[in-house]
């Protein structure tokens, strides 16, 4: 299989260097673009397997799926140079812009009557987050026009690079807020936590590795558990113990309604 990634900045970089590690396509068979020389001599230098170009209509030419990983005020130019050279019967499109919408990707790339296969294309919303870098990410896609089979594939592709799921298109941006808004909203509590266990008296780079694999620990019961929160809470909340002082300090201070505050305002 043939993978093209338009723009292979921090997004587009990622993801090519996340998929280069997996199983379903070689280095050798991702192309990946770039407007900047330097920007293709990262990849390079990541990976020399990798196909570079400038050329972004000659790279999607024999590909079995298009990333485009540009800025959102980018991506009509950029479909408009690259449409005569898709092919919707056999290609899928997977754009990474935030704020795009479905029925823009379908007008933009529809416009062209002279384009190969369907008129209208396969194409899906992605929203990863920035985990995907250390194959930890949280992928959300939603699909339009697309197969069963096309829909297999793009999810396994994006479950290479952590965890995919199918949503629908209306909660793309509730899912950002979530897990995209969501990873910087973790580390500012793992910042806080590092300020107070220095306040208590550890060093900064040792609060730091307690709180970092404290948060993992965290993580880790919820998912192998497959646990409610609250469950795991109760476990060390003891009646009348430091936790439930902790927490309900916590609590007076608005931490939940500013975490779900916080949410709300992300939405686009």
């Amino acid at each position: 299989m043939k993978l093209t990634i338009i723009g292979s900045g921090n997004m587009g970089g990622s993801i090519a260097k996340g998929l280069a590690k997996g199983k379903i396509v070689s280095a050798a068979d991702i192309t990946c673009t770039a407007l900047s020389d330097a920007t293709l001599e990262k990849m390079r230098a990541a990976n020399p397997d990798f196909v570079l170009t400038h050329d972004n209509r000659e790279a999607v030419r024999g590909a079995d799926v298009v990333i485009l990983a540009v800025k959102p005020w980018k991506v009509e130019a950029v479909i408009d140079e690259i449409r005569p050279a898709l092919d919707f019967e056999k290609q899928v499109f997977v754009s990474v812009a935030a704020g795009i919408t479905s029925d823009q990707l379908v007008d933009f790339l529809s416009r062209d009557p002279e384009c190969g296969g369907p008129a209208i294309p396969a194409v899906f919303i992605a929203m990863p987050n920035t985990a995907i870098e250390v194959g930890s990410g949280v992928t959300f896609l939603s699909p339009r026009n697309a197969s069963k089979g096309q829909i297999d594939l793009v999810v396994s592709l994006f479950n290479e690079l952590g965890y995919a799921q199918l949503i629908e298109e209306r909660l793309i941006s509730a899912g950002s807020a979530l897990a995209s808004c969501g990873i910087a909203f973790a580390l500012r509590y793992i910042r806080a936590a590092i300020a107070g266990g220095v306040e208590l008296g550890f060093y900064p780079q040792q609060t730091q590795e307690l709180v970092a694999h404290t948060v993992r620990g965290a993580v880790d019961l919820l998912l192998t558990n497959k646990s409610d929160p609250e469950a795991e809470i109760d476990k060390v909340t003891t009646p009348g113990g430091f936790t439930i002082r902790g927490l309900n300090e916590m609590e007076h201070a608005g931490f939940t309604s500013a975490v779900i505050r916080g949410l709300k305002a992300c939405r686009y």
